[in-house]
């Protein structure tokens, strides 16, 4: 059996894949951005979001069935964090500080079937598995997307270590400052900005995918300009609250 997931899809095309980013537990937000035009992946965030494990089943349910390709981000580099995300339905995992290759390792570990890794296999959740069928242990290895974020001066000084790992992806979030303010700068300085240059190159020479998170259209736009690869154009919760702020905007002379 064949796993044709769409982010995946866009990977051997060597399409740009834009998403969107999900921190609130609902299925219809989920469905919404999953069915906008030109929305190829969903990212479900259970580190930083308002979303559990027990919400994880109809979240990628949700966002699979409107054709887009969901991933979940996790606290940690907890292989049960791993096995409830991917045994959910994800197309993905992204995992937050993956600083050294070590770490890495462990996470494409617990991310494959044996003999490739070490995760167990119950997918009777997964919608591409029909219950326990045999046949999707392979392709599942091949299909999921791994992804891991570079946030740490620790992971940018091993970046060529780190994307030899086994990996798919490495996922920069410069907008949230984790990245400057662990190297003690500032968002967008210079030696910010030179950090992620470097991720991108060393992430491209392995043959890997280079994504990153943004706010804005804009943002996006330049990133893609840069050469990423996937990007994230906004969040749900920013659009909510820029949205209303904009629609004040027009009527605060009212008030």
């Amino acid at each position: 059996m064949a796993l044709n997931l769409p982010l995946r899809q866009k990977f051997a095309a060597q399409a740009r894949a834009a998403g969107g980013w999900l921190t609130l537990p609902s299925t219809a937000v989920a469905r919404t951005i999953a069915l906008t035009k030109g929305v190829s992946w969903v990212l479900i965030d259970a580190e930083h979001g308002l979303i559990t494990d027990q919400h994880f089943y109809d979240l990628t349910n949700a966002v699979a069935a409107a054709g887009a390709s969901p991933l979940i981000r996790i606290p940690a580099d907890e292989p049960w964090m791993i096995k409830r995300a991917l045994d959910s339905g994800a197309h993905g995992i992204m995992v937050p500080m993956a600083n050294t290759p070590e770490i890495v390792r462990k996470i494409v570990q617990a991310a494959k079937y044996p003999p490739v890794g070490i995760r167990g296999y119950g997918p009777m959740f997964t919608h591409a598995a029909g219950a326990l069928n045999a046949a999707y242990r392979g392709p599942a290895n091949d299909a999921i997307v791994v992804a891991v974020q570079i946030e740490h001066p620790d992971a940018v000084s091993q970046i060529d270590a780190i994307v030899r790992e086994g990996i798919d992806a490495t996922f920069v979030r410069p907008r949230a400052f984790d990245l400057a303010v662990s190297m003690g700068v500032e968002v967008d300085s210079a030696p910010h900005e030179a950090a992620i240059a470097r991720i991108l190159e060393a992430t491209k020479k392995a043959g890997k995918i280079a994504g990153i998170f943004c706010l804005t259209g804009e943002q996006a736009e330049k990133r893609f300009a840069q050469g990423f690869d996937m990007v994230s154009v906004t969040t749900d919760i920013d659009t909510l609250v820029d949205g209303f702020a904009a629609a004040l905007d027009r009527v605060s002379s009212r008030l």
